[in-house]
């Protein structure tokens, strides 16, 4: 089995890339908490008590969990990642630049899903927020086929069973998160469900991540 010391260049190649990308999750995840907000001393004189203003941002407080929670798993799977990718080029940049792209989209619908989850519209914003995760959960895939293609990007003498146990996990994302994009029109409890049930599964380690 190689060791590291005879992947200078690679280990070199693939640092930069996992350090930039960890930065940009850092950020996604910290732009989650702005969404929650401190209720304001004026509003206890005029309409409510602390425990009801706080009561009242719940939405947003359980579309923060979740999302942390899926920014999260997000980043610890990249992780995984990079454990058997030690080689890129521009192709590979620009597909993983894609999908830091997607997910510093997610504090929008994050806001989105917590300010009309239990409005008229809250349908849409559901729609908006599991569909954000069907566009991650593409490029997630096209990110890993690409890499893992003949092996292209990934380290000589890898383990196989580890590439192929990813391959079998990522190949659900999509088609769930499509299932949880269609059931917002159908069910806003039922949507939001599923994508919480979707980042426990993505959770569960693969080989690679052992």
């Amino acid at each position: 089995m190689p060791n590291a010391d005879d992947f200078p260049r690679d280990e070199k190649e693939t640092s930069r890339v996992e350090a930039f990308s960890d930065g940009v999750f850092a950020i996604a995840m910290t732009l989650l908490v702005l969404d929650i907000k401190v209720p304001r001393a004026s509003d206890l004189v005029r309409r409510a008590t602390l425990p009801e203003l706080l009561e009242h941002e719940w939405p947003a407080f359980v579309a923060y969990v979740l999302s942390f929670a899926t920014v999260l798993i997000i980043w610890t799977n990249h992780h995984t990642l990079f454990r058997l990718i030690r080689r890129c080029n521009h192709a590979f940049l620009l597909i993983n630049g894609a999908l830091l792209m997607s997910v510093t989209l997610v504090p929008f619908p994050t806001a989105l899903l917590a300010e009309h989850i239990d409005q008229p519209g809250a349908a849409t914003a559901a729609a908006v927020y599991s569909g954000t995760f069907v566009s991650i959960a593409v490029l997630f895939n096209v990110l890993w086929h690409y890499a893992a293609h003949k092996d292209r990007l990934l380290l000589t003498g890898h383990d196989r069973a580890a590439a192929a146990s990813i391959t079998r996990q990522y190949r659900f994302g999509p088609v769930l998160y499509l299932a949880a994009f269609l059931l917002a029109f159908v069910s806003v409890s039922a949507s939001v469900g599923l994508c919480a049930l979707l980042a426990v599964f993505f959770a569960l380690p693969t080989r690679a991540g052992d």
